[in-house]
């Protein structure tokens, strides 16, 4: 066993610090490792009693800790990108519990591979979970794409570039900037498209899994919806992925029909839009409470979208110029 970590891995932090206690464990339960791993935890100004926790002698196994004023994610895994030793960095976050052979997994993967790439693993729900309908809606998505990757329907691609289960060579990530640390949602996402600039390529390996504990608020789910809107118009308009935009567009013409409708209903009509929103988070509360769960589904997949095309109308400046390129990508 030799004494270089080949891996270091890198975990963003803040105010979860018993979830951070849970991903350390897994952390500490790794298997079929022949070479010891380096755990770097950035606290991004907790103020829960997570720096007391990594300063004590608590943790399950040696991790080296950073504390900084609270600047995002981006700001946090530059830190522990910046203090890394390993040739890989594995980014999982802190909400994550890493199934014993993770690790290993995507050390197996680069092994396997030349240094150009870029390895996702899936962030499954745990079974013993209580887990909310909208967080429900957020990881049946997650796993609808997961199943389209295994199928073949499509490569990985930048796009599934979540940090909360992901590894890339250390030097690719440094020669490309880092994270920019502007964008405090999809942050991943706009990195892993200038690492697919210098022709780095993505990789799916169902067999590289996380425990994703999952909790955010409704309102907070609803907040990340139209941050991903906005942010699309941004990478697209600011940050040359002029494509971005056309392939939303297509997109658009394969949502449902209530989807469609509603988008094109609400969009110019903001006061409408609000009450639609309202009406259908009624709709998805009470069809989950009583357990109707397809109803409770297909409503929050109508919150959700009405929200984040919001976020690209607002970012564009004009609900008529989203619908105007809709309208073009179905001539």
């Amino acid at each position: 066993m030799g004494s270089t970590p080949t891996v270091s891995v890198v975990m963003p932090t803040y105010n979860r610090l018993r979830s951070l206690q849970r991903a350390l464990q897994g952390l500490a339960e790794q298997t079929r490792l022949e070479r010891p791993i380096e755990v770097i935890v950035v606290s991004d100004g907790s103020t829960d009693g997570t720096d007391s926790y990594l300063a004590s002698a608590e943790p399950p196994l040696p991790i080296v800790a950073f504390s900084q004023e609270n600047a995002g994610p981006a700001a946090a895994r530059n830190r522990g990108v910046d203090a890394a030793t390993g040739e890989l960095v594995l980014f999982l976050d802190d909400d994550v519990v890493p199934t014993p052979g993770l690790v290993a997994a995507h050390l197996r993967d680069h092994d396997q591979a030349d240094d150009d790439l870029v390895v996702i693993g899936p962030m499954n729900t745990p079974p013993d979970h209580d887990i909310s309908p909208w967080v429900q809606w957020e990881q049946n998505m997650l796993a609808k794409q997961y199943e389209a990757m295994d199928r073949g329907v499509y490569a990985a691609t930048p796009r599934q570039f979540y940090t909360g289960n992901a590894s890339v060579a250390r030097r690719h990530v440094i020669a490309a900037g880092g994270f920019d640390t502007a964008f405090r949602r999809a942050e991943d996402v706009e990195l892993a498209y200038r690492l697919a600039d210098r022709g780095l390529r993505f990789y799916f390996d169902h067999d590289a899994v996380v425990l994703h504990y999952a909790d955010r608020s409704f309102d907070a789910w609803r907040r990340m919806a139209t941050d991903y809107g906005r942010n699309d118009v941004i990478f697209a308009r600011d940050k040359g992925r002029t494509w971005l935009l056309d392939s939303i567009a297509r997109e658009f013409g394969d949502r449902n029909t209530l989807i469609r409708g509603l988008t094109r209903t609400c969009l110019p009509r903001p006061r409408f839009a609000k009450a639609a929103s309202s009406v259908l988070a009624a709709v998805a509360r009470s069809a989950g409470r009583v357990g109707v769960e397809p109803v409770a589904q297909r409503a929050l997949s109508a919150v959700y979208n009405l929200d984040y095309y919001r976020g690209m109308a607002d970012e564009l400046g004009d609900p008529a110029d989203l619908l105007a390129r809709f309208d073009q990508a179905a001539a």
